[in-house]
């Protein structure tokens, strides 16, 4: 059975895509710590980072790297959090998210999907993909 995340990846549920490749995709998350919070994600099917390919894990943290300095870029904030939490979905993600202070590290306080501002995560994706130089579905300029 399909994920929520293959639904996305697939296009069957609708993502604010900021990066696309063969095998790994980042989207903004439907319910953020922050706008700005990026889910990396492998597209194939994986529940646990450790039941993963080594080189596939390599791939989807080398992503995340390049989304953290985007993130630090975009919403200029002194460090990009990253977390493995991945009780949430059973397809294995990074978290990756603007943050100031251990605060904004308090999955307790994500914004509800259904009180998301849209305007502002719009703008939110639209500034990571200048930073990441990546088109509205995710590829490369």
């Amino acid at each position: 059975m399909s994920t929520v995340f293959s639904k996305v990846i697939n296009g069957e549920l609708p993502g604010r895509f900021v990066y696309r490749s063969s095998d790994v995709v980042a989207f903004l998350s439907i319910e953020p710590l922050t706008y700005g919070h990026v889910l990396v994600v492998p597209v194939e099917e994986v529940d646990k980072w450790t039941d993963m390919a080594p080189e596939l894990w390599a791939r989807i943290n080398a992503v995340a790297y390049e989304i953290g300095n985007a993130v630090i870029e975009a919403f200029d904030v002194p460090r990009a959090g990253n977390v493995i939490a991945g009780f949430e979905v059973p397809h294995a993600h990074i978290h990756v998210f603007p943050a100031s202070s251990m605060d904004d590290f308090n999955f307790a306080n994500v914004i509800p999907a259904d009180q998301t501002d849209e305007a502002a995560m719009d703008e939110a994706a639209q500034k990571l993909r200048a930073a990441l130089g990546t088109n509205e579905d995710g590829t490369k300029i």
